[in-house]
């Protein structure tokens, strides 16, 4: 095995079928993971594969600047399907990439420097975007990082307020933290943000590479909260499972972006992908279902084994349980015994992030795994 990037688990995975996936063996695993939220409509979907099928053997690939149909529809469709006022896109290949590209947009936009970012959040691993990820693992090895960035603590929106200033480019915040534990916000702190950062000048960034496609029971989390950032970066869940990134800004952030660029930047294959994933999220009212579901999935949890947890918390169906220092430990008994397949978030949080597809019977299924697991 010459591959080292990623600490491989003893697991091999050889195929998808909806909420499930199958080992070499043939055993089945319920995916409460969907690979970090990267398969909202569960695996194999039939309206992307058929997509992706019919756009395979027209081209497989051109550069963006020849217009394509399969390009052009993902540019309209996640226009009109984006807050007001946002109606402009810019294509890229994930989600570190979309937020790298947000934070060079605001600069130049506003001719400004600084960003500030929040403790506990993540938002990639390029050299933009890992200068405003929290933890010193991530960024360690690879100072000096981009300067000017200022981190205040999540949901604080005194500490907010006194960060952001005239010199301020963006503030940058996930409206739920994901690898920073599953953190939603409070009612109200991401309306104290849309007016911090607009009386500073200053654009407001939602990063919902996590949270976008539906995952809270909106498409867009930022429609949950009713506040219209100037960017906002999606990516995983947005091609279902094919590598896709997109900015979407508002007009003044795209009349001064400057000049950036991606040579892959919305491929006709990826576009047919992104295009059938965003359809049919909402010609099937996935976000609702991820609203009933995740509700469902929070009340039964916290029946089970909320005396036995630190905590449950989420919305839709981004949650996680958090159960201390053996979160690790206790996803390899759900993976090996129980064939539940989830995700850490951090040392202490198990984070489910299962296909927006998945009924009451998935739900109950993860319910009695994690009772046997933590309870």
């Amino acid at each position: 095995m010459s591959g080292f990037v990623f600490n491989e688990k003893p697991i091999q995975i050889e195929r998808g079928d909806g909420a499930y996936v199958y080992d070499d063996g043939g055993t089945e695993y319920l995916d409460m993971g969907a690979s970090y939220a990267c398969v909202p409509l569960g695996h194999k979907h039939p309206a992307v594969q058929s997509a992706v099928s019919e756009q395979l053997e027209k081209i497989t690939y051109v550069q963006a600047s020849y217009p394509n149909a399969q390009r052009t529809a993902l540019y309209d469709l996640l226009a009109e399907t984006a807050p007001d006022p946002i109606d402009k896109i810019w294509l890229c290949n994930s989600g570190t990439e979309a937020n790298e590209a947000a934070l060079k947009f605001a600069r130049s936009a506003t001719g400004n420097s600084k960003i500030v970012a929040t403790m506990q959040g993540f938002h990639g691993r390029t050299m933009g975007a890992l200068a405003t990820t929290w933890k010193n693992k991530y960024k360690k090895p690879y100072e000096p990082l981009i300067g000017d960035v200022e981190f205040v603590p999540y949901d604080d929106s005194e500490a907010l307020d006194e960060a952001v200033d005239e010199d301020t480019a963006a503030f940058i915040v996930e409206p739920v933290q994901g690898e920073g534990g599953i953190n939603p916000t409070s009612d109200g702190y991401l309306e104290d943000a849309r007016e911090i950062t607009e009386e500073a000048g200053a654009a407001l960034i939602f990063d919902e590479v996590q949270t976008g496609m539906g995952r809270t029971g909106a498409l867009w989390n930022s429609q949950r909260a009713a506040v219209a950032p100037d960017m906002i970066t999606a990516a995983k869940g947005l091609g279902n499972g094919l590598p896709i990134g997109a900015t979407l800004c508002r007009d003044w952030i795209a009349e001064d972006y400057g000049s950036h660029a991606s040579t892959f930047s919305g491929g006709p294959v990826i576009s047919a992908a992104a295009g059938a994933t965003v359809s049919t999220i909402i010609e099937d009212s996935v976000p609702g279902n991820a609203a009933v579901i995740g509700d469902y999935l929070l009340t039964e949890l916290e029946a089970a084994i909320g005396d036995d947890v630190r905590d449950i918390r989420g919305e839709g169906l981004m949650i996680g349980v958090e159960v201390g220092r053996g979160a690790n430990a206790a996803l390899k008994k759900l993976a090996l015994n129980h064939q539940v397949l989830a995700l850490p978030a951090g040392r202490t949080v198990i984070r489910l992030l299962p296909p927006l597809t998945i009924d009451k019977d998935h739900a109950d299924a993860v319910v009695d795994a994690m009772a046997e697991v933590v309870g």
